[in-house]
């Protein structure tokens, strides 16, 4: 491993700057992750109430979903800009309106104090969330894959995966703490506001540690190089015509290594909220403090498949974890359909070390499939549009699913149908891990 005392090209320690990237991440997606829980929890009876739970439920979701919508635009932009201006700048920017939006949601009136403005307000403000997340994602992995030893890029990059379930960890345990100490009506009125106003105190603590971080190396190199070019005369594209002229096997190959891994995630972890509560009428407590265990293993873990794709290759490992997520689907739900506590522990446990092995490696492996001077456009680009059709999609389709055919089977069927996707599009690209990330090129045509 790394010394913690090792500098990177740009003389920032590696230890600081993968610390900058996690801490950010885990605000983001402590407030992303805390909307999905709430979505299904608490926001069908506050914003959405209806004579039929499932009605109010599926509305909920679609919220869920709209966040997703706004992710591939806020990739977009945010990657425009990335590639223009720098990564750090960007990373402060997505983290302010994440945090935002999300202290915002706490103190939101329900549908019983302003009528149908306020799940107007809630869309308006999971957009912001969707476009936020949409720009932080590909800022933070790179600003750490661009630093520090490319033999171990994998694992530092998994670093910042690590932060979803650090997030995850954060939201679901503070909900899991107020649903264990409060009763069902104080919890639905109020007590799980506290959560999404915290998030102002975790933002100025992320940007504390992100503010602290010089600007990738590698990003201001090809800055240099462009200014060069500049001047001499050669037009540069923008970066998202760039992308699509020059990658657009690799925004497919993104695309779909994202597949699996979305779906099952907010399978294992959001969708198991409503489909233990709703269908199988466990306490919230109880599913929370399953997925609670099961996020704790998550972090721990990443960073070690991360690791194992830096001694074994990004292929390997990143198919074994799709190929997993599929046949445990089924193990999944006959285990949730037991509803015992430990046996919900061990489905969640065993799903999300499996997508682990995908996660882990996913960030250096995107990273390795863009240039330079287009890599935060092409990774956002191919990150957040498999987030429309893959995790945007599976809390709305999983519902469908086991309320038409009557049956949790239907949803591991889904989640094998998605591995199928993730192991053709990782299968058939080339092993990546000895690409330079420095150079403009990023896939060379020996590459292919």
């Amino acid at each position: 491993m790394m010394r913690a005392t090792e500098r990177t090209g740009s003389g920032t320690n590696i230890i600081r700057v993968v610390a900058a990237s996690m801490a950010g991440t885990t605000v983001e997606w402590y407030d992303f992750f805390l909307y999905g829980v709430a979505a299904a929890v608490v926001f069908p009876s506050v914003f959405f109430p209806a004579s039929d739970p499932t009605i109010g439920t599926l509305q909920s979701l679609g919220t869920f979903a709209i966040g997703f919508v706004a992710r591939p635009f806020g990739g977009l932009v945010f990657g425009h800009f990335g590639d223009r201006i720098g990564r750090k700048k960007l990373l402060v920017v997505s983290l302010l309106m994440m945090g935002l939006s999300t202290f915002a949601i706490g103190l939101l009136p329900g549908y019983a104090a302003i009528g149908v403005l306020a799940p107007t307000l809630l869309v308006l403000l999971r957009l912001i969330q969707g476009f936020a997340l949409g720009g932080e994602w590909g800022g933070a992995v790179l600003i750490v894959s661009e630093h520090g030893d490319p033999a171990r890029r994998g694992y530092w990059a998994s670093w910042p995966q690590a932060g979803a379930p650090g997030g995850q960890l954060l939201a679901n345990g503070l909900l899991f703490v107020l649903a264990s100490v409060q009763n069902d009506d104080d919890f639905t009125s109020w007590g799980w506001r506290i959560p999404f106003l915290l998030s102002a105190v975790l933002v100025l603590i992320g940007l504390y540690v992100r503010l602290a971080v010089e600007e990738s190396p590698v990003f201001e190199d090809a800055q240099a190089h462009a200014a060069r070019q500049a001047a001499a005369g050669v037009k540069q594209s923008l970066p998202i015509l760039e992308v699509f002229r020059r990658y657009p096997r690799e925004v497919l190959t993104a695309m779909g290594a994202r597949f699996a891994e979305n779906v099952s995630y907010y399978i294992f972890t959001i969708v198991i909220t409503t489909y233990a509560t709703k269908r199988l009428g466990m306490p919230s407590s109880t599913v929370l403090g399953a997925v609670l265990i099961g996020a704790a293993v998550h972090l721990v873990t990443i960073p070690v498949w991360g690791a194992l794709s830096d001694r074994f290759g990004r292929r390997p490992v990143y198919l074994l974890g799709a190929a997993g997520v599929g046949i445990w689907a089924f193990a999944f739900i006959a285990l949730v359909n037991t509803k015992s506590f430990a046996m919900l522990v061990l489905a969640v446990v065993g799903g999300l070390l499996f997508h682990g092995a995908m996660y882990g490696p996913q960030a250096a492996f995107l990273s390795e499939l863009f240039g330079t001077k287009v890599r935060y456009s092409g990774v956002s680009i191919g990150y957040q549009l498999a987030s429309i059709l893959a995790g945007g999609l599976a809390p709305l389709v999983t519902v469908w699913l086991y309320t038409t055919f009557d049956s949790g089977y239907a949803v591991s069927w889904y989640v094998a149908a998605s591995a199928v996707v993730t192991i053709v599009a990782v299968g058939t690209y080339h092993e990546t891990r000895h690409r330079d990330l420095a150079a403009d090129d990023g896939v060379t045509p020996a590459a292919r």
